[in-house]
């Protein structure tokens, strides 16, 4: 029976679109660097879902449309694992640490100096593992009792950071790769406050929320949570891989396309060790957006792994160092308000002293009124804390079971006046939160002015908040009335050197230095002023949006809410403050003296050349002698548009060294490619 040439075209190009959408997701997932744009993603999925439905002999299991779309399971089989999956010894503090090391030493001599360590970041989460047979994921399952686990692969499926296919023309005939699944805090956050509007119970912790995910008898509940993977291990009954140290297996790993968990080291000595254990707990783990316990700490060699073998259910050649909890228990004494400079007035907790990760925590973020209510936060709550992600910790959540139920916390009711003018505070368009809409409310007066003397707005050097402060507790005496020495921006360039010299700490030299720090900057272009205004949803990139766009302060003024919006890059929420902004007769007054005392009201780059009018451009590599901000720059300051995908609606990809996948999309799409000297040649020859 012969091959039907059209059905063998239809396999080729599904086999195209799988290639396509498993490396999308992969940049997406695991690289952070997308090169399709999401509805390119989607067309493309919605093609090869309906060449699969039109003819199902063309349905793979790695096909990604296989994510999700089985039915709901009514109990989890058993999976035994290829190779059992061993506990972990611990490690509390350093001098454990040691001592481990000198029980290794007495079984591996000089050996262990000659390997080594691999120092990795212990994830708090719900250990996994994944089968692959000829590079293929086939089974998923729980680590269970460490030789029997819950065969969970219709769920693990629905991770797009796992792969269907491992990324290499020649797998092992079978293996399974060892890893955790993790919820970000972020996301964890999200999750439990829609929990909680929805009359829900939350979540106790993230570990707890990726365990539960991943026992959901209906995958596509799973799919709704936004688990993550890292992998960390590979188990090779054949040995065929011929791996020689730890590292080489995580960088293995990494290329078969699996997210590896950020912060590992090789450490030639346990003083090494030691030092990136401290620099993790102390430093790293707070920046942090998923839990961790600890780090793990492995022999490098291979070899000397299997030399050492285990003792029980333990390796000898592994261990834990585990780390003080980041999430803790404490009482919430009291919510208290600050005004920020857009008059928002942000609540946070005030707690009774509790030590998190080796640092004593007493305060801690609680966003706006709405995640209270949602969380259903009362003062008096026995809540629970992280420290992790924020330099200012977050309450997760209260326990509620330990409330008092015969006397419980009263519920919170937020505030109905500015806490520093008494003026009626108003709803916002962002939910949950509250503004005061007086303009000359002294705590947004002192905001205001810390963030137009910042070094990304005006960059009045040496003007700090406890000088903004100082300045504004001053007083000096107008008509008769004493009021603050600077009140606004505009009074900022009314200061004199001996009016700075009355107040505390400041010198003669340090006193002309601020005072001439401040005259300088009014030359400061108008991208920098209307940044510096403070007008809220707009940041650096929308102020210099908004200055090449209008030019001057007088058009930007006088734009509608339509103009405005109608600018590349421009929302029509951003759109609609400015125009509130402008409009406010305090505004008007404040911009009407900044221009009397000669700011630069205008935008140098506004009147440039028009060499890449709409066009839309992509930056890959490094350039010779242009840094990607400045690349930037000149395409939007002669009319382009910078993007971060390349597509068909891309005019042209500026490259360099080290372009990478971006320049291959660019020639799979047959879009133009240029290197500096030719684009700096076409803005040359338009000049």
């Amino acid at each position: 029976m012969k091959a039907d040439p059209d059905l063998d075209e239809l396999a080729t190009r599904a086999a195209t679109l799988r290639e396509m959408l498993e490396r999308a997701n992969h940049e997406y997932y695991v690289l952070d660097a997308p090169s399709l744009s999401d509805r390119e993603y989607d067309e493309l999925f919605r093609e090869l879902r309906g060449l699969e439905e039109a003819h199902p002999t063309l349905r793979t299991a790695d096909s990604p449309t296989q994510r999700v779309g089985i039915e709901a399971l009514t109990s989890f089989l058993k999976h035994q694992h290829l190779v059992p999956t061993l506990s972990l010894g611990n490690a509390f503090d350093d001098d454990e640490l040691r001592q481990w090391e000198g029980r290794v030493s007495k079984l591996a001599g000089k050996e262990l100096q000659e390997s080594g360590y691999v120092a990795e970041l212990k994830i708090d989460g719900a250990a996994v593992s994944l089968t692959y047979q000829d590079g293929v994921l086939t089974k998923g399952a729980t680590r269970g009792n460490g030789s029997v686990g819950e065969d969970v692969t219709a769920n693990l499926r629905t991770l797009r950071e796992i792969p269907l296919r491992l990324k290499t023309d020649k797998p092992p005939a079978m293996l399974e790769v060892r890893g955790e699944v993790y919820f970000p805090f972020s996301d964890f956050e999200r999750m439990n406050e829609e929990r909680a509007r929805n009359g829900e119970p939350q979540y106790a912790n993230p570990r707890n929320s990726a365990a539960g995910s991943l026992r959901q008898l209906d995958p596509a509940v799973t799919a709704t949570r936004p688990l993550h993977f890292f992998g960390y291990a590979i188990a090779e009954p054949g040995n065929t891989l011929k791996l020689r140290t730890q590292w080489q297996v995580l960088d293995l790993l990494a290329e078969w396309g699996f997210p590896v968990a950020p912060n590992r080291k090789q450490c030639a000595s346990m003083d090494e060790v030691v030092s990136w254990a401290e620099e993790v707990e102390q430093r790293l783990r707070a920046s942090l957006d998923f839990a961790i316990d600890g780090g793990v700490v492995k022999v490098n060699s291979i070899a000397l792994q299997n030399e050492l073998g285990t003792v029980g259910r333990e390796p000898r050649w592994a261990i834990a160092r585990k780390f003080a909890p980041d999430i803790a228990e404490t009482t919430l004494e009291a919510i208290e308000v600050n005004v920020g400079r857009t008059g928002s007035v942000n609540p946070y907790a005030v707690l009774s002293p509790v030590e998190i990760g080796g640092t004593t925590v007493r305060l801690a973020t609680l966003h706006n009124f709405q995640l209270i209510r949602d969380k259903d936060l009362r003062v008096g709550d026995i809540v629970q804390v992280k420290r992790a992600g924020d330099v200012i910790p977050q309450v997760i959540a209260p326990v509620v079971d330990r409330r008092d139920r015969h006397a419980p916390p009263e519920h919170y009711e937020p505030p109905v006046e500015c806490p520093s003018c008494g003026a009626p505070l108003v709803s916002g368009q962002d939910r949950g939160m509250l503004y005061c809409p007086n303009f000359e409310c002294p705590a947004r007066q002192l905001e205001s002015l810390v963030h137009f003397a910042s070094r990304g707005a005006m960059d009045i050097r040496g003007l700090s908040y406890a000088r903004v402060a100082q300045l504004q507790e001053a007083l000096v005496e107008v008509a008769g009335e004493m009021r603050p020495l600077v009140r606004d921006a505009a009074d900022l360039y009314d200061l004199r050197v001996e009016q700075v010299l009355e107040l505390d700490r400041f010198a003669e030299k340090s006193a002309e230095a601020l005072v001439e720090s401040i005259q300088i900057s009014r030359a400061q272009p108008l991208s920098r002023l209307v940044f510096a205004l403070g007008i809220d949803h707009v940041g650096e990139v929308g102020a210099r949006l908004l200055a090449r766009h209008f030019g001057t302060m007088e058009r930007l003024a006088s734009a509608s809410v339509e103009e405005i919006a109608a600018v590349r890059g421009v929302g029509e929420v951003m759109a609609e403050s400015i125009a509130k902004w402008f409009a406010d007769p305090e505004a008007q007054r404040l911009l009407e003296r900044l221009r009397k005392h000669g700011l630069n009201f205008e935008e140098p780059d506004a009147t440039s050349g028009t060499a890449l009018q709409g066009l839309t451009v992509v930056i890959t590599g490094t350039l010779p002698t242009l840094s990607r901000d400045q690349a930037t720059a000149l395409v939007e300051k002669h009319g382009g548009r910078v993007t971060s995908g390349v597509s068909k609606k891309t005019d042209f990809v500026l490259a360099g060294e080290a372009a990478g996948s971006k320049l291959e999309k660019a020639r799979e799409l047959g879009v133009a490619v240029i290197d500096e000297e030719e684009f700096l040649k076409r803005l040359q020859e338009s000049d």
